[in-house]
């Protein structure tokens, strides 16, 4: 019997399928083992994802505190609202439970519910209440899981300054956006596990993966101060019918910032409501571009966001620069004749036609004298002139832990010809922000150091431990110590002699700087009066700057802001802890000797009231309470008669 022998192409073939099913199999192995030795934990991640339903829970975000620890903005815990479009048994009826219970529209509720996804949210920041009475119904499909809201307890207080959340509880302005990444902390997870069709199995397993709360923010800011400027600056603008207002504090040593305020403002629990009248009555009008541009008009921080040509206050930058490089001395003298020709083109001082005739160079800085300054900047040339705006940092910011601030706006130096040097040297042709020239007063007056103004002092964990402070180290010194001295000196005699008297307060050295800035276009009777001022005059603790644009009848900083800055220097100076010294012809001057303030705490709002008066005392109170919880000065301290005493009520 002959045996059978496949041909050779058939062998040929066999050999070549088991080789392949061998390589495949070999593959095969590989493919495993690298999946269980290098992507086994990835893979393991995707299989408890495709086996589970994730629920974020949201953190605490941060608190912001004052110095003192007073909460400006704070964190409640409310509820979210949630469903699982698997789960739902009967979605007409989901619906309409929903929109009763949460006051939405039945429609739009259904038609998010209805959506075939594995969770979609239906309402944030729901009251516990609510969020009860819903959990006590079992919806099938509804989850409640707890939710945070932001709540600013003092509404309008610094509101451009803390700014405000969105519905995810992300800053948006101010602060709140500069320490999002702070303040807002990790998002924990609820995991619950499913079958295939995304319904909860009857004896899975929940997760709970906790969230990290974020960091609070103390910040510089004194919440006595930040009202009573506030309220001040309120006044001053409703007084003047003028278009707003700015007032800041700072210490001019280090750059904190103990007030910085806004006026007008808006209602941080609200921060989506217009607060003009008038353009609240045609808001309808407007379509959602230019309402979202009025909104972001109302939440500007004019005192960084905005530039302005300072006027007479940045004489202080031009009367620096001119005693630091020799140029001039307090006994300079110089001659007013009411107007000054530069390039062919004649240009007046304040006092014109009138003149200041011949003064010395103390004497000019008192009266304000345009000419003077004039004279100062040709001798100091563009150059050397233009190298002092860089030292004083005008072409950069301050540094202020805030969003959006400005830079100066200056000519370059190339384009700086005789009449631009004369207008810049008084303050015209260049703009710069409010607070960078209350940094440049403060480097004038601190011993000629430039600080970095800021608001954030430290972050707190939860349990109140300091996680990191924020101290900005002192910056260069541009000026020599000496410079600064004489420059104290100068500026104290403005208060005492010159164009800011009244600012005077007695037992107090004080010293200031005036400012009446013409807007542009010239002529068109819009101005911006301003006045800088400081105190102590021997060791500045506090320097401060109030701004009102575009006042209606007087503008002459002096006649404007001078009493203002007098009234909130005379109740910040005591809160600091600056007591009066009084010589004896202050003390000769009827009023003036001081009395001691009573101790009010404890007492209803009438009887604090009726007890000031008695005392020769005003007040300003903080706060919507009839008890008074707090006051400044304290018990016992001395006071001088007509100064205001602020109250905290609660």
């Amino acid at each position: 019997m002959q045996r059978f022998k496949a041909p050779f192409n058939i062998r040929k073939k066999a050999l070549y399928t088991m080789l392949f099913m061998q390589l495949a199999l070999v593959a095969l192995v590989g493919r495993i083992f690298y999946i269980q030795a290098f992507r086994g934990e990835e893979w393991q991640a995707l299989a408890f994802e495709q086996q589970t339903r994730d629920r974020l829970i949201a953190p605490n975000r941060g608190s912001i505190y004052d110095r003192n620890m007073v909460g400006l903005a704070v964190t409640e815990t409310v509820a979210s609202v949630s469903v699982i479009y698997a789960q739902i048994r009967d979605l007409p009826v989901t619906a309409h439970t929903l929109a009763r219970e949460l006051n939405l529209d039945e429609y739009d509720v259904l038609e998010k519910i209805s959506r075939r996804v594995a969770l979609v949210r239906v309402a944030s920041q729901v009251d516990k209440a609510t969020a009860d009475r819903l959990r006590g119904m079992n919806l099938p499909g509804v989850v409640i899981d707890e939710d945070i809201r932001r709540v600013y307890p003092f509404g309008f207080l610094a509101s451009q300054v803390i700014g405000f959340v969105g519905r995810d509880n992300q800053g948006i302005i101010g602060l709140e956006a500069k320490y999002d990444a702070h303040l807002r902390g990790q998002p924990g997870r609820i995991l619950t596990e499913t079958d295939v069709a995304g319904r909860v199995l009857e004896h899975g397993r929940i997760y709970r993966v906790p969230p990290t709360d974020g960091y609070s923010l103390v910040l510089t800011l004194d919440v006595m101060l930040q009202a009573y400027a506030e309220q001040t600056i309120e006044l001053l603008v409703r007084e003047k019918n003028a278009l707003r207002g700015v007032i800041i504090l700072m210490n001019p040593q280090n750059g904190q910032i103990y007030a910085l305020a806004n006026k007008p403002d808006f209602d941080l629990n609200d921060p989506f409501t217009i607060q003009d009248p008038a353009l609240a009555e045609i808001w309808d009008t407007f379509n959602q571009e230019e309402q979202m541009n009025k909104l972001n008009q109302m939440w500007r921080n004019f005192a960084i966001n905005d530039t302005y040509e300072p006027g007479s206050t940045f004489k202080i930058v031009t009367s620096a620069a001119g005693i630091a490089e020799g140029i001039i001395t307090t006994q300079s003298i110089f001659t007013c004749s009411g107007s000054m020709t530069v390039g062919g083109r004649q240009i007046k001082c304040w006092r014109s036609p009138r003149s200041h005739g011949a003064q010395s160079f103390l004497q000019g800085v008192q009266n304000s004298c345009n000419p003077v300054f004039m004279t100062v900047g040709e001798q100091l040339g563009a150059e050397l002139f233009y190298d002092y705006l860089m030292r004083f940092g005008f072409r950069e910011k301050t540094g202020i832990d805030l969003p959006g601030e400005a830079v100066g706006i200056l000519y370059p130096l190339e384009k700086i010809g005789p009449v631009e040097l004369a207008t810049m040297a008084f303050g015209q042709s260049l703009t710069i922000t409010p607070l960078q020239l209350v940094r440049a007063a403060a480097t004038v007056i601190n011993g000629g150091y430039l600080v970095t103004p800021h608001v954030g002092m430290r972050l707190l964990d939860s349990q109140g431990r300091i996680v990191e402070e924020f101290a900005p180290p002192r910056g260069e010194q541009i000026l020599p110590a000496e410079v600064s001295e004489t420059m104290r000196f100068i500026l104290e005699s403005v208060v005492s002699e010159g164009t800011g008297r009244r600012t005077y307060i007695p037992g107090f050295r004080v010293g200031g700087k005036t400012a009446t800035s013409q807007k542009l276009p010239r002529g068109s009777g819009k101005y911006i009066s301003s006045i800088m001022a400081f105190a102590p005059a021997e060791n500045p603790q506090v320097v401060a700057l109030v701004l009102i644009d575009e006042p209606t009848g007087a503008y002459y900083g002096g006649q404007v802001t001078g009493p203002v800055m007098q009234i909130l220097l005379e109740n910040t100076l005591p809160y600091l802890g600056i007591r009066p010294v009084f010589n004896e012809v202050e003390l000769a001057v009827p009023g003036t000797a001081p009395v001691i303030v009573p101790h009010l705490r404890g007492l209803e709002r009438a009887e604090a009231q009726r007890m000031l008066k008695e005392a020769r005392l005003g007040f300003d109170i903080v706060g919507e309470g009839n008890t008074i919880i707090d006051q400044f000065p304290i018990p016992g301290e001395l006071a001088n008669q007509g100064e205001r005493v602020l109250l905290r009520a609660q």
